[in-house]
């Protein structure tokens, strides 16, 4: 492996040996390593044809139906099924608008079934841990081509998947890791490898993982956990599971890094911003600059704020956030306090870029089970690069790692519950690792667990409320630099509040809130708070497991 030099400050150089010595070692367990037989995924479905988001397929027809609140929730409308094709119902409702007496509400009832919500009633006196096994297959969907109506703003996939709950009818891209973790502590390994499946045909048919298998999301990812179900289910079945799945790692990682060689420093393009010095990381992106079809009335409310830009501009920030899973969070806004200040695409995230190295370093271990060295030498030179830009740029002098805003060349001073992905991915430096430990234990530790910011701004990504997913990363990078104590307080507290919410509500939510003079459910947001709920059983199953093994 060719020696990689960076930069000329000696911590990076200090840091870049360490991680060519880490990959030395991995590279010579690789060599022994005898070779996996390619198993290459094979869609069974029949050929489907991806449709425009309603958005195109209903034009000003969908305007009116979002803007007048023909229904309460704007996912409603996005998520009916038209009961003849789209632009019939688009001539009909031409032909029709000017009519005297035309009621919207009459016309769309007529030509679209919406969705209903699934009412979940569990039998009676089940403990958490029976409640989160029954819920399994209440959650479970399968919508192949066969049985996905036409026209749906539905898109198949192959074989069965496990659904968030409530007004989340669809599976999503980063829930579903977290679902994942409590399928496989169930024994459920046949679900977490459909949906690994799924995500493989998402991936060879579109390009990419979209934010929800809905037309409407195709315009963006989420959060990169592709890697960590790969690996997740590596720990099952072992190292061949990365290079059945090393096609569609490799294309993951060209979807977010596209544009990357077009880049001049300062520049960014996509997904992709290159710094001043070279270093290129990743940020949150939307291909589209228009309202989001779920949220369209919210979308063009928020624009109308904005006083010193175009709408547009402000459509893919909230896009962007959408894409980033924290929608929404002062983590995005300039003044850290108001949606209109959004500003996502010139934020450069420390959640993401740790993903992203966890992605590389994850294809160069399936390019060794390929044994593809030069791919190995390839990706590990990738992952160290990244992991020197997170500890150049997303290290705040003030303790803890964050985000960086590269527009206006520095640092986030909004410390989050994301500031403990790079101990979760390990490519945390260890001092700064402890540090940030003592930032958690000090700011963002609450009775309920893990505040998410430490700002209250109504929206559900702050404060008060504490999210299942960032309390799984919490106690999963704690563990790995030695605070074993604090990930079992973290753990704990929030299991408390679950059981709390469980035994008081007899149901498992979205969020909780984990500070203040109550706990419960969480608030805030655009939406009711949801129950059911896929990646909040799968955490609780897990954190079960480690703190309360009997329960």
């Amino acid at each position: 492996m060719n020696m990689i030099v960076l930069s000329s400050d000696p911590a990076a150089h200090d840091a870049s040996r360490r991680f060519r010595i880490k990959a030395r070692g991995m590279l010579c367990a690789w060599l022994v390593m005898s070779s996996a037989a390619n198993v290459a995924y094979a869609d069974a479905q029949t050929a489907y044809t991806l449709l425009p988001p309603p958005s195109e397929l209903y034009g000003d027809l969908f305007v009116a139906v979002q803007t007048q609140g023909v229904y309460p929730d704007q996912k409603t409308f996005v998520d009916a099924i038209p009961k003849i094709d789209p632009a019939q119902i688009v001539q009909a409702y031409h032909q029709q608008m000017s009519v005297p007496g035309f009621s919207l509400a009459t016309f769309v009832a007529q030509y679209f079934t919406p969705p209903t919500d699934q009412v979940i009633t569990p039998p009676p006196n089940q403990s958490l841990r029976e409640h989160i096994d029954w819920l399994w297959p209440e959650l479970t969907r399968l919508t192949t081509t066969a049985n996905v109506p036409a026209n749906s703003s539905l898109i198949p996939m192959p074989k069965q998947y496990v659904v968030p709950g409530g007004r989340f009818r669809e599976g999503y891209y980063w829930d579903t890791y977290f679902t994942m973790l409590g399928l496989q502590e169930a024994g459920r390994e046949d679900l977490v490898d459909d949906m690994l499946d799924n995500f493989a045909y998402l991936i060879d048919t579109i390009g990419h993982i979209p934010n929800g298998n809905r037309t409407y999301y195709v315009s963006r990812s989420q959060p990169p956990f592709f890697s960590y179900m790969v690996e997740l289910a590596a720990h099952k079945e072992g190292g061949r599971v990365y290079q059945k799945y090393l096609p569609q790692l490799r294309r993951e990682h060209d979807y977010w890094m596209q544009g990357a060689d077009t880049l001049q420093p300062g520049g960014a393009v996509r997904n992709v911003v290159m710094m001043p010095d070279k270093t290129v990381l990743n940020r949150y992106w939307d291909e589209r600059d228009t309202p989001r079809d779920e949220s369209y009335s919210e979308d063009v409310a928020t624009a109308k704020l904005v006083t010193n830009r175009p709408a547009n501009e402000v459509y893919r920030d909230l896009r962007a956030a959408a894409e980033s899973g924290w929608d929404f969070s002062s983590r995005w806004f300039g003044d850290n306090m108001t949606l209109a200040t959004i500003r996502t695409t010139s934020i450069i995230p420390v959640d993401l870029n740790s993903l992203m190295f966890h992605l590389e370093t994850t294809i160069a271990i399936g390019c060794g089970e390929a044994r593809d060295f030069r791919c190995v030498g390839e990706f590990v030179g990738r992952a160290a690069k990244r992991a020197i830009g997170i500890n150049r740029y997303l290290w705040n002098k003030n303790g803890y790692y964050g985000d960086y805003d590269w527009k206006l060349g520095q640092p986030r001073n909004n410390p989050s519950a994301a500031m403990l992905y790079p101990l979760f991915a390990n490519v945390a430096w260890p001092e700064r690792a402890h540090k940030t430990a003592e930032t958690v234990e000090a700011i963002l530790l609450k009775p309920g667990g893990l505040t998410t910011t430490m700002y209250n701004t109504t929206q559900q990504w702050d404060a008060p409320n504490g999210w299942a997913p960032l309390h799984w990363i919490a106690v999963q990078g704690l563990k790995r630099y030695g605070r074993s104590d604090l990930a079992q307080q973290i753990g704990t507290r929030f299991l408390a509040d679950v059981n709390n919410v469980y035994n008081t509500q007899h149901k498992l939510v979205e969020k909780y809130i984990v500070e203040g003079s109550g706990t419960g459910g969480g608030g805030g947001g655009e939406y009711p708070l949801q129950d059911g709920f896929g990646w909040t059983n799968g955490v609780t199953l897990k954190l079960l497991d480690l703190y309360s093994p009997g329960q």
